[in-house]
């Protein structure tokens, strides 16, 4: 069984990016979108067990948009990926229910560290991702 995945960044070649570095049947569905307000959307419509968040974009920032899963009690787990690593936003993130925080670009093994550390994969069961 695979998992329901949104990928939330203002950038198509990160979203392919995020996509492309899922491990294989990692994912039963992929919602994409573009900012934070239609990420909240999608969420408000579906089951999604797992968020991959970028911070800044349009619209609506992803701390806007973790506010929001915590403010509605949300049930989904959010991986934040961004290229701002500073450490007070690091802590800001978590502090608003992030599991993990990945530096952009985001990288493959990074990635499947931080599934494996939250067990949504099991190191015995990884399998490499499909290039898209």
């Amino acid at each position: 069984m695979g998992f329901n995945i949104l990928i939330c960044d203002d950038s198509a070649l990160a979203r392919k990016m995020a996509r492309s570095n899922l491990p294989n049947e990692f994912a039963e569905a992929i919602y994409e979108v573009s900012n934070g307000m239609d990420a909240l959307e999608v969420l408000a419509h579906h089951t999604i067990d797992l968020v991959l968040l970028d911070l800044t974009m349009p619209v609506l920032d992803g701390l806007s948009v973790l506010s929001e899963i915590k403010r509605r009690k949300l049930e989904t787990f959010v991986i934040v990926i961004s290229g701002d690593i500073q450490p007070l936003m690091q802590e800001k993130v978590m502090s608003l229910g992030a599991l993990g925080f990945i530096e952009k670009p985001i990288k493959r093994d990074e990635l499947t560290s931080v599934l494996q550390r939250f067990g949504f994969i099991l190191p015995d069961t990884y399998q490499a991702p499909i290039a898209v």
